[in-house]
């Protein structure tokens, strides 16, 4: 498997196939002086996603994917603009499966509606006041029908429709290509604007937790240039969160 390339400058042109492995994250990480290296693997044994929790998938039935890139252009305070091109690109990607319907839901899970596809890690590396390298995990349930959680989704259970995994994988690299390109050239000045409008739940009023348990009814009004989510309140003051400080309510 695996054994073509897609038509992209770098982001691709190296894959490493893996039957199985624990992390492609960490199988990529011993690759951070290549840009562009693909990871996949059918079976990832101990993947983790955001707020340390576990990715589960079934094996050969979904992608499992790290990319290395180096976006050493970014300064520290700015490697939010990364993810923001990740998840463009990878919902890009989703819509040409799935043309209504897919958001992502803050900072970088996808959603088809109500239900998750997939999520998305990225785990930087620094240099002074610069971004050195990062490798970008992707999982994304794409065959899968059993075993999904109440909350998730597949892209076949959508559609109805088997997928060969080695084209959407191309598929895939042309879109993060295409997007970090945009990025690393200058020209996301519209990128962020086209996160908001992607966003799950955006500008609507929703159930939120914070890290001490308290629920409340909120709506996010907006991103900070570091990432973190303006949510307002009922009494219209607006708090700002990060990644750990604030969760939805899904019901």
């Amino acid at each position: 498997m695996y054994k073509s390339y897609p038509e992209t400058v770098f982001i691709g042109q190296k894959i490493i196939y893996l039957p199985s492995c624990h992390s492609t994250n960490d199988v990529a990480a011993d690759y951070l002086g290549e840009e562009g290296v693909v990871v996949i693997t059918d079976d990832q044994t101990a993947g983790r996603g955001q707020r340390g929790n576990r990715w589960e998938t079934h094996p050969g039935e979904n992608l499992t994917v790290s990319v290395v890139l180096r976006p050493s252009f970014l300064r520290v305070e700015d490697q939010f603009r990364l993810s923001i091109a990740v998840s463009l690109a990878v919902a890009d990607f989703l819509s040409g499966y799935l043309p209504e319907g897919i958001s992502v839901k803050w900072p970088n899970d996808l959603y088809f509606g109500d239900r998750k596809l997939g999520g998305i890690l990225i785990e930087n590396t620094l240099s002074g006041a610069y971004m050195a390298s990062a490798v970008v995990g992707i999982g994304l349930n794409i065959n899968q029908l059993a075993g999904l959680p109440p909350t998730a989704s597949s892209v076949r259970t959508v559609t109805g429709k088997e997928y060969l995994l080695e084209p959407m994988l191309h598929n895939l690299c042309m879109h993060l290509e295409g997007r970090y390109l945009q990025l690393r050239n200058g020209g996301d000045a519209g990128q962020k604007r086209s996160y908001l409008n992607r966003l799950f739940r955006y500008q609507e009023w929703h159930p939120f937790r914070d890290e001490s348990g308290h629920v409340f009814n909120g709506m996010i009004a907006g991103i900070a240039d570091n990432g973190r989510l303006a949510i307002q309140k009922e009494d219209n003051s607006v708090t700002y969160y990060g990644i750990k400080e604030v969760s939805f309510v899904i019901v």
